[in-house]
C-alpha cells in the first residue's frame, strides 16, 4: 500500500502555515524524488511523516498521513518507527563518540533475531564496502561519505519498510554523489525497498527514481514519473541546469507554469 499523503496542512506555533493541501504518495517498492528549493517545504514533509513536527511546535492541521492503511497523521515518532518508516535526518546525525560498528548495531537495537543480524550487516558491508574496514573507527572522525554511508547502513539495520532519506549528498564531491547514489539504486532494487528521497541534486535523484514531486511554497506544483521529469521545460530549466543560473527562479514566480496541468503527460 505504501505511503500517502491527503489534503495535508502543516501549521508551526499555531499562525505559521508551510504546508498547503499537500498531496504525495510512495508506493510499495517505489522509489519517489521531492524536489524543491530551500524553503519549499519539503524538510516539514518529512517531519510530518515521521511525527518529528512536534519538537518545533508544528503539528498537521488539515488532511491525512496514512502508511500501509494505518493513520500516521501527528503520531507518535517511537510508534511510526515501530511501523517501519525509518528516516535518515539531514546533517550526518552520526553517534560520533561511539565506532561504525557500534552505530550500525545501534540502527538494530530493537531486533532480537541475532544471526540475521549478523547477516544485515554483511549486506550493509555489501552496499557501502567502505565500511568494513572502518569498523573500530569513531565516527565523528569519519569523512562525509563515510557518515553518509554510515547513516543509510544504520537505517538499514533497523529493516524499514519505507526508507526516508534528507539531502543524503549535501556537500559531498561528485565522485562520492555519484557513488553513493548508485549504491541508493541498488539497494531500492535488490531489496525491493520504499524509498522517499529529498534531494537538492535534481539530476542524480531523477535518475534513480520511479516518480517524483516539486514542492514550492508548501504546495506539490508538478508531479510526474521519470521520464515525465525529465522532459518537462520547468524541471529542465529549474533543476537539471539546462538553462543559465541567471535565468534560474523559484517556481512560484514563474506565471507560464499555472497555466500548466498539475501533473505531467
Amino acid at each position: 500500500m505504501g505511503l500517502s499523503l491527503s489534503n495535508v496542512d502543516v501549521v508551526y506555533g499555531g499562525v505559521i502555515q508551510v504546508l498547503r493541501s499537500a498531496n504525495l504518495e510512495v508506493p510499495d517498492g517505489q522509489m519517489v524524488v521531492l524536489l524543491g528549493s530551500n524553503g519549499a517545504g519539503k524538510t516539514t514533509t518529512l517531519k510530518a511523516i515521521s511525527g518529528l513536527l512536534h519538537s518545533d511546535l508544528g503539528s498537521v492541521t488539515a488532511g491525512k498521513i496514512a502508511f500501509d492503511g494505518a493513520d500516521i497523521t501527528n503520531g507518535d515518532p517511537a510508534g511510526i518507527f515501530g511501523l517501519g518508516i525509518v528516516q535518515v535526518l539531514e546533517g550526518r546525525k552520526v553517534l560520533e563518540h561511539l565506532t561504525v560498528e557500534q552505530n550500525l548495531l545501534v540502527g538494530a537495537h530493537r531486533r532480537t533475531d541475532q544471526k540475521a543480524v549478523a547477516g544485515d550487516l554483511d549486506r550493509v558491508y555489501g552496499y557501502f564496502p567502505r565500511l568494513p574496514h572502518l569498523l573500530r573507527r569513531t565516527a565523528g572522525y569519519l569523512s562525509g561519505g563515510e557518515m553518509q554511508m554510515l547513516l543509510i547502513g544504520r537505517a538499514l539495520m533497523a529493516r524499514p519498510k519505507l526508507l526516508i532519506l534528507d539531502e543524503p549528498s549535501m556537500g559531498l564531491a561528485p565522485i562520492l554523489v555519484e557513488q553513493l547514489f548508485q549504491a541508493i539504486g541498488r539497494i531500492k532494487r535488490e531489496e525491493g525497498l520504499t524509498i522517499l528521497l529529498v534531494e537538492q541534486n535534481a539530476r542524480a535523484a531523477i535518475g534513480q527514481c520511479d516518480y517524483g514531486y516539486v514542492m514550492d511554497g508548501g504546495r506539490i506544483v508538478l508531479h510526474g514519473t521519470r521520464a515525465q521529469l525529465e522532459s518537462n521545460q520547468d524541471v529542465q530549466e529549474f533543476y537539471l541546469g539546462y538553462a543559465g543560473a541567471e535565468g534560474r527562479n523559484r517556481f512560484q514566480n514563474i506565471k507560464h507554469y499555472r497555466r500548466r496541468k498539475r501533473w505531467l503527460g
